[in-house]
């Protein structure tokens, strides 16, 4: 079962003294590649976080934000009026007379660094015991979203694969016509030459130049790895790098298809499979 690496999942915890919400969003990435995004005083919590996110995802580009919400009066923020007071008398010194206005020089001082300062006092049990609760909730969503876009990227690749395989039939069937117009080739080629051969020659040297030709190899490697493919399609890991690799296996062999046919309508559904292998390539790139 494959998964797409696009998710987004959304969960919300509350409890007595405040409300967790937590979002997570996945893009696809070569490797893990997740961006947290809490207040400071959970800070202390990020590496767990990071580690847990990684284990439940593997890969992807991941955003990741936590917001808590106080029910109580009181704030962990405390102003440092010391400091305002300070950046305000320092403000006034480079100020205009029409901007020393206080209220302005105050909005502006409460922008300025450590203004505001966050009582970063351990957190409890309880919370953390909350925080990685709602978290697990989130990454439980997101999964299950990445799992329905998988599904849907896997009716794609069934339907990409069937039209190589159903291309690859009719290359078959025009192979015997291909090698018979090469024949054909040759001889007019002599013929227009005017020259006299030797039948036997001729011959020996019509087969060296249709086994050169020849794409019985080709077609069955191609066969196989078109079946490998839905094998691992079907697999019960999303393995989107494996799938890859596959892809590689059977891009080479249409190419040498391509370069061997040597034939009008053989190459042009050669083209037609190319075409169809450069859109599953395309979709392989979210595959987890």
């Amino acid at each position: 079962m494959i998964q797409s690496m696009t998710g987004y999942g959304k969960s919300t915890l509350e409890t007595p003294d405040k409300n967790f919400v937590v979002e997570v969003k996945s893009l696809n990435s070569k490797n893990m590649d997740a961006n947290l995004r809490m207040p400071s005083q959970y800070r202390q919590l990020e590496l767990p976080l990071r580690n847990k996110i990684s284990q439940s995802l593997s890969r992807g580009k991941v955003d990741f934000s936590l917001s808590v919400e106080s029910k109580t009066a009181e704030s962990s923020s405390k102003i440092n009026t010391k400091l305002v007071e300070n950046y305000i008398t320092q403000l006034k010194t480079i100020s205009s007379e029409d901007d020393k206005d206080f209220n302005t020089l105050l909005k502006i001082a409460m922008t300025l660094p450590e203004a505001v300062s966050v009582d970063k006092s351990e957190i409890d049990e309880a919370e953390t015991k909350a925080i990685f609760e709602v978290v697990q909730q989130a990454l439980q969503n997101i999964n299950e979203f990445r799992s329905d876009e998988g599904e849907v990227l896997k009716q794609d690749f069934q339907t990409r694969i069937s039209n190589l395989s159903t291309l690859l039939e009719k290359v078959k069937e025009i192979d015997p016509e291909r090698i018979q117009h090469v024949k054909i080739r040759l001889r007019k080629g002599i013929e227009d030459l005017k020259e006299n051969i030797d039948e036997n020659r001729f011959e020996q040297e019509l087969i060296y130049y249709i086994e050169k030709y020849d794409i019985t190899e080709e077609k069955t490697r191609l066969d196989n790895h078109l079946a490998y493919f839905s094998k691992t399609l079907n697999s019960s890991d999303s393995n989107g790098k494996k799938l890859n690799f596959i892809c590689q296996e059977i891009g080479r062999e249409i190419n040498t298809i391509g370069s061997k046919s040597n034939f009008a309508p053989m190459q042009k559904m050669v083209v037609q499979m190319k075409d169809e292998l450069e859109k599953i390539k395309e979709q392989l790139l979210n595959v987890l």
